[in-house]
């Protein structure tokens, strides 16, 4: 493990695996833990290294009260990379795909292409209803509900029956999880204040967009519109719920590879 402290005295964590090949960023989505990636982490850990980072507000990283922004958390992703000196190749899943956009766009020099999988570029009135009432159940306490929603939004049935003890589980430790609820409720709120479409159309990095065929909580329309927003973005659908990383890494994973590779032979 490691710890980079942010300008403002926050604290973040993250973990390097890997000592060969490409280097890759991996961002997780909301729960904002790089134990997110463990499968991922997995499959490529031999051909690369990958530093996995966690959120802010999440994870084990510090958990500060005030305004948070997905802009606040990509700039502690680009200050942990240039903390390594070499460039990488950004990979984000859902709100990690915001941040990846948000590199993309604002800190262009650390990043060597980016693979934004089931995320989104504008919210659309669906969305910004279905967070509003994810924000409604963590202000009333509801925590346990709040996670219960997030695996059936996330996953497919036969994830939820597979790991039902391990989802109950979270279920249960939920409260103590989304600690402090004030901070939690922010990092939602982030969300809805994340738009980079129309920026996204002066990108000229390589950029892959990965949607999950099964995905209700950023469905592939969203994917697409980062995708069509981004001249020579590669649009790539794969099997799964919105959670595809963590249930089936190896399809994840290989997809990663694929286009890696291809941007390095590009390169050469």
């Amino acid at each position: 493990m490691a710890l980079y402290t942010a300008d403002d005295g926050c604290r973040i964590y993250y973990d390097v695996y890997g000592q060969h090949g490409p280097a890759l960023v991996l961002i997780p989505g909301l729960g904002g833990d790089g134990r997110f990636w463990r499968g991922v982490v997995d499959v490529l850990q031999d051909d690369f290294v990958l530093i996995v980072v966690d959120h802010r507000g999440a994870g084990r990283s510090d958990r500060p009260t005030g305004t948070y922004s997905i802009g606040r958390i990509a700039a502690d992703v680009a200050g942990i990379v240039r903390l390594h000196n070499r460039a990488v190749h950004v990979v984000g899943h859902s709100t990690g795909g915001a941040v990846a956009q948000t590199l993309a766009l604002d800190h262009p020099d650390i990043g060597l292409s980016y693979t934004i999988s089931s995320s989104w570029a504008r919210a659309d009135e669906r969305f910004r209803n279905l967070f509003l009432a994810r924000i409604d159940l963590i202000e009333k306490g509801l925590t346990e509900a709040y996670q219960r929603l997030t695996h059936v939004l996330g996953h497919e049935e036969i994830f939820l029956t597979q790991q039902a003890e391990q989802l109950s589980e979270a279920v249960a430790k939920a409260a103590v999880a989304l600690k402090p609820l004030p901070v939690t409720a922010a990092r939602l709120r982030m969300l809805l204040d994340h738009d980079r479409l129309e920026d996204l159309k002066r990108l000229h990095a390589p950029v892959h967009v990965i949607a999950a065929n099964q995905d209700i909580l950023t469905p592939p329309a969203l994917s697409a519109a980062i995708a069509d927003a981004v001249a020579g973005a590669r649009f790539t659908r794969l099997e799964g719920a919105h959670f595809h990383p963590l249930a089936r890494p190896q399809p994840f994973a290989d997809t990663v590879r694929r286009f890696v590779e291809e941007i390095g032979h590009d390169e050469d």
